[in-house]
């Protein structure tokens, strides 16, 4: 991980309390890096489009800019606003769009978690090592996608894309249709039902 350059920006301190978006308990693994460059293990205990309070090794500085990399949600860059007896509370510094993108993300982990069923899905899910892959309209168009929750039937991913129930398209290289829609994005469906090592190797 890189840190970006320095740049002036008001004090992460600033209204950090006057939150606009929903906090969830959502505990998903990760790692952080902060402005030593060295990386460390970590977990979230709660998060928000605009926050996140961590379970880390090594709590870092007050002010102190910190990029998270974190499972199912990928690249979060903030500043350490609090010390806590078991890591640290971070802000989230993003566009007004991904962090939109960001809460309906929360919002879709926080339901398939809490609600006690797979998305209607038979097959436990896999975390894969890369979350991001692409998604490829009937038409030809190809759209960037990142993977919320995969299983051996299907796949969750956040997209700018609509495209109608049953529509046919390809995940990656796997063909599917798509299964409905919800806020920031869209589940599949794969044609056929795969291996655990072959979405391995594909994701």
């Amino acid at each position: 991980m890189t840190l970006p350059p320095q740049t002036a920006h008001r004090s992460p301190l600033e209204n950090y309390d006057r939150r606009r978006y929903r906090r969830y308990a959502l505990s998903m693994a990760g790692r952080y890096m902060l402005e030593d460059r060295r990386e460390y293990p970590c977990r979230t205990i709660d998060v928000s489009a605009d926050g996140a309070a961590l379970a880390a090794p090594i709590r870092g500085q007050v002010g102190e800019r910190v990029i998270a990399y974190i499972d199912n949600l990928g690249r979060l860059e903030g500043t350490i606003v609090r010390a806590t007896d078991i890591g640290f509370t971070m802000t989230i510094t993003a566009t007004l769009r991904k962090r939109d993108k960001l809460a309906a993300s929360l919002a879709w982990l926080a339901d398939r978690d809490g609600s006690g069923r797979d998305d209607a899905r038979q097959h436990g899910r896999i975390a894969p090592r890369n979350p991001f892959s692409q998604l490829t309209l009937p038409d030809g168009t190809a759209f960037r996608c990142r993977i919320l929750d995969l299983s051996l039937s299907g796949a969750a991913i956040a997209v700018d894309a609509e495209p109608p129930v049953g529509a046919p398209v390809r995940l990656g290289t796997l063909p599917a249709r798509i299964g409905r829609h919800f806020a920031g994005g869209l589940a599949v469906e794969f044609e056929r039902p795969q291996t655990e090592a072959g979405l391995e190797e594909l994701f």
